[in-house]
């Protein structure tokens, strides 16, 4: 069979594999509430293992330069990261985010005299930039944390403080301008982590929110057309530069990967004691990010800075992100936008495309008549056949059992953490996660080094069907048998690296923004 796949791709094209972040029609109207990546994980920074680490990507495809504005978040929006501690598919506990930008000087940013009149200049810094509150600093951008317990909107709300309990104001600092405006970026970012108290928590969290490098490795522009590239792994193992796996198969290269050294995003980002998010389940939490708006927004036609918009109305949800890829290679088009607005209890409305993919369907009809004719063979089905698909359902919406399936188990796109499972060391994380013997990765929350394009392309196509590594032990985890998946157990990959060892080993763990100058 890996002689009959290595053929199959070598005869055309395949579908998409990638994600470009503008998952849904509506959304890329509002790319500053563009869900794109959501973390989760226990902190493996030394010291921090008793911490989750929460971070919700926004606003996709930053390219370093892109200015004058850069890339403020949508200060009419909530940002909010929802954490399951029970498994009923509803929010425990909300993270909500709400994001102010003002302008120094009364009202004017940084100014300049020019021929006897002071005037606001058209950037956001007149000079270098060394800190939050820098008089050189124009516009300043802001943030408040509230923690709501119970239902999103009618909970209880209370007040994320820094340490002392009177500041609920948090500042944000500028994205990566460049060496002259900022001449140490790491050192300045590094600067806006703040320690935080969050009610009901006896030990402090830590809070960032910032311009970071993107850690989405992907191979996005050949993946869009139409995979320019035999996605087969072509090494004996992914670096190993033998050209001894499938022949013509791409190898691991740097240069593959379109975002990662290449793009930045906008991250979101908490730590928070795994004590105050278990509540009294069973040590496996929930959770999915989302970013909302106003029902009723009407544009104004003298706008200012601080009102260009008048807006009303309950807020309405407008992205939604737990599992990577799912609203891009799972969800249909007509559904993507329902499925961005929807909570996770009402999932059940479109599990059918999780029981009945669409994706291997696709890879079927294009190429098993070319392979039974290349090969002389007659392999009626290459995807995996067993209906309903249990082993996609357990990844993606009840969570594996054994591993992280919650006290209640209600079928819910979310994605499923078990805090009982230590933090493997960024030096040993396994970019394969689960089926890479590393229990600690992906589908058991999201780390930034797990390679999920590879991962998630792998159980589509029935990986999960065949026994997995666990402690070492190839085990069948039962969801499946080998029969039900003809090429289950062939690495599929777009050859975009991504290793843990890669990203920072402390929070926020995603690198420094790649500058806008001097690149």
């Amino acid at each position: 069979m890996a002689t009959a796949l290595s053929s199959m791709v070598a005869l055309g094209a395949a579908p998409t594999l990638a994600s470009s972040h503008r998952e849904a029609a509506a959304i890329t109207n509002s790319p500053k509430v563009d869900g794109t990546d959501f973390y989760m994980f226990r902190s493996y920074e030394p010291g921090r293992e008793a911490f989750v680490t929460l971070i919700a990507n926004y606003q996709p495809l930053q390219g370093p330069g892109y200015g004058p504005n850069y890339f403020t978040l949508d200060p009419d929006a909530i940002y909010e990261i929802h954490i399951d501690n029970n498994g009923d598919a509803a929010e425990d506990i909300t993270f909500q985010w709400k994001f102010t930008n003002t302008l120094q000087n009364g009202g004017n940013g940084a100014t300049i005299t020019v021929g006897g009149k002071t005037l606001p200049i058209a950037l956001r810094a007149i000079g270098q930039v060394t800190g939050g509150n820098d008089p050189d600093l124009g516009e300043q951008e802001s943030y408040t944390i509230n923690v709501i317990r119970g239902d999103r909107r009618t909970g209880t709300i209370q007040p994320i403080t820094t340490p002392g309990g009177t500041n609920v104001t948090i500042l944000k600092p500028l994205d990566n301008v460049g060496p002259k405006t900022i001449p140490n970026y790491a050192a300045y970012a590094n600067g806006f982590i703040q320690a935080v108290n969050i009610p009901g928590c006896a030990t402090a969290g830590r809070a960032f929110v910032g311009q970071r490098a993107e850690a989405f490795a992907v191979n996005l522009g050949e993946s869009f057309d139409l995979v320019n590239y035999v996605p087969i792994e072509g090494d004996s193992a992914p670096g190993a530069g033998d050209g001894r796996g499938f022949p013509g198969g791409i190898t691991q290269n740097r240069a593959n990967d379109d975002l990662v050294g290449s793009l930045n995003v906008t991250s979101i980002a908490l730590e928070v004691p795994v004590s105050c998010l278990t509540g009294t389940g069973n040590g496996v939490i929930g959770g999915w990010t989302t970013a909302s708006l106003p029902q009723a927004t009407l544009r104004d036609p003298t706008p200012t800075f601080t009102n260009p918009t008048v807006n009303g109305g309950a807020y309405v949800q407008v992205s939604r992100l737990s599992h990577p890829l799912v609203n891009e290679l799972v969800i249909g088009l007509p559904q993507k936008d329902l499925f961005n607005a929807a909570e996770p209890t009402g999932d059940a409305a479109l599990a059918d495309y999780v029981t009945n993919p669409t994706f291997p369907a696709i890879l079927n009809a294009l190429f098993r008549a070319p392979v039974n004719a290349t090969l002389g063979t007659n392999i009626a089905d290459l995807a995996p056949n067993n209906f309903p698909r249990n082993d996609l359902i357990a990844t993606f919406l009840t969570g594996i059992p054994t591993l992280n399936q919650q006290q209640t188990v209600r079928g819910a796109e979310i994605m499923r953490l078990n805090t009982g499972i230590a933090p493997t060391p960024r030096a040993t994380q396994s970019t394969f996660g689960v089926v890479g013997d590393d229990l600690a990765g992906y589908p058991n929350g999201r780390r930034p080094g797990d390679d999920t394009v590879d991962i998630t392309l792998r159980v589509a196509m029935g990986r999960l069907c065949y026994p997995v590594p666990i402690n070492g032990v190839q085990t069948a985890l039962g969801l499946c048998q080998p029969a039900n998946a003809p090429v289950g157990n062939v690495n599929f990959t777009d050859g975009a690296p991504i290793r843990a060892t890669e990203l920072q080993n402390a929070f926020p763990y995603l690198n420094t923004p790649l500058p806008g100058a001097s690149r």
